[in-house]
């Protein structure tokens, strides 16, 4: 009866941790979605851009469904201990397990696409910066894209101010202005010309998303570390639990 008592606990801390990580993975995901100022908006304005590099759009539906998929193992695995039932803890097992084995091949995933990022991006360069060149400045949609994103990253177009050169943007102000993000607030009097933004020297904004990613990696790869193990330690009390009802059967 004790060691009963003991694995709902743990099943209970386990499941409790799965359902706060799932929680948590399916509101990140609901910021990417509304998040219009994201960087990733922005591929979906690029014309031949990298059929894998493209498919991060739709990472926000991948991250809400992980979440929710979470959410719900996370209830079911409480639920099945609480009223002891084999079925339902059986069916958690089952579903934690396919998870996990989608997990694993996500990681090795991951791991590969950090390899081609390099290569990935200079595929990319050419057709992001023809898109600015011909649309920012008379498109409204990828206009107030790159503005959001050079505002929320403190970056300057793909590469750097030169991407803005023969734009409409530019043109329409003479030939010699660049979006005021493209100059180093502290130095520059009045509007940003060329002079101004070649001494801010102001990084890329795809560099600066590449900075952001291996800054946080450490924490993403301890995130998925806490979450796995969560998943493996509560599949094997569900199990034990498992076999103990079936004993007193």
């Amino acid at each position: 009866m004790c060691c009963s008592s003991f694995l709902k606990i743990m099943m209970f801390i386990f499941n409790g941790g799965i359902f706060v990580a799932g929680a948590a993975i399916l509101g990140v995901g609901v910021w990417v979605k509304v998040d219009s100022g994201s960087l990733l908006g922005l591929l979906d304005n690029v014309e031949g851009a990298p059929s894998g590099l493209s498919q991060l759009v739709y990472v926000s539906y991948l991250l809400m469904a992980v979440g929710g998929v979470l959410l719900v193992i996370g209830f079911l695995g409480c639920c099945g201990a609480v009223k002891e039932s084999r079925c339902m803890l059986l069916t958690f097992f089952s579903i934690v397990l396919i998870i996990f084995v989608i997990e694993v091949a996500g990681a090795v995933v991951l791991l590969v696409f950090q390899d081609l990022a390099d290569q990935l991006l200079e595929g990319l360069e050419d057709e992001v910066i023809t898109s600015i060149r011909k649309d920012y400045g008379s498109k409204e949609s990828l206009t107030s894209l790159w503005n959001g994103t050079m505002d929320q990253f403190k970056c300057c177009g793909f590469k750097n101010y030169t991407d803005f050169n023969g734009s409409p943007f530019y043109l329409d102000h003479g030939g010699d202005v660049y979006p005021p993000t493209c100059c180093n607030a502290t130095i520059t009097v009045g509007v940003c010309n060329r002079n101004e933004a070649s001494l801010s020297e102001v990084d890329g904004c795809f560099v600066k998303l590449l900075q952001l990613i291996e800054d946080n990696a450490v924490i993403v790869a301890g995130v998925a570390l806490a979450i796995a193990a969560l998943e493996i330690a509560a599949m094997v009390v569900s199990l034990v639990l498992y076999n103990q009802i079936g004993s007193k059967a």
